[in-house]
């Protein structure tokens, strides 16, 4: 009798830790998922005019943008393009190659997008509240003033590589 009891107990035990096992993996699987759609943002990718090559990464838990490429069509004398446009003169003479185009975006799970950040535009030399989200294999951009979305341009990126 005290045989079966015993028996009895383990199998319920086991039944228990197999349900603990479970959830546990479940519960990485999981969050692996979500740390996998905030990073889907990271990589190289083209602009819309498909002119520059843009590396998106997180540093600091926030994601940012620097062009490290353009097409040599846009070079001007051997040299790349300059920030000729940027508002402060001091910084008009830099190349737009190893500038900073994105920062400061944040994933959002629940709405699945990164918001929070600033898109600079070079061709104008104005900077933008930002976010982004992916539809499909494309990064949809949306730059806008004042705090509302709706007054805005949309762009869309296409994944490359280097």
């Amino acid at each position: 009798m005290a045989i079966k009891l015993k028996t009895v107990i383990f199998i319920k035990k086991n039944k228990q830790m197999k349900k603990i096992l479970l959830f546990s993996i479940l519960a990485v699987f999981a969050l692996a998922g979500f740390a996998q759609k905030a990073d889907d943002i990271s990589g190289i990718w083209w602009n819309q005019e498909k002119t520059s090559k843009i590396r998106v990464e997180k540093k600091d838990g926030k994601y940012v943008g620097t062009i490290v490429y353009m097409i040599p069509e846009k070079y001007e004398n051997g040299q790349p393009p300059k920030d000729d446009k940027n508002p402060e003169a001091a910084l008009r003479n830099r190349p737009l190659i190893g500038l900073q185009i994105l920062s400061g975006f944040v994933f959002h799970a629940g709405k699945k997008e990164w918001a929070g950040g600033k898109i600079y535009d070079p061709k104008s030399g104005k900077t933008y509240d930002c976010y982004a989200w992916m539809d499909g294999e494309v990064l949809k951009l949306k730059g806008f003033v004042a705090g509302i979305r709706l007054l805005g341009r949309e762009s869309e990126w296409y994944r490359t590589q280097l």
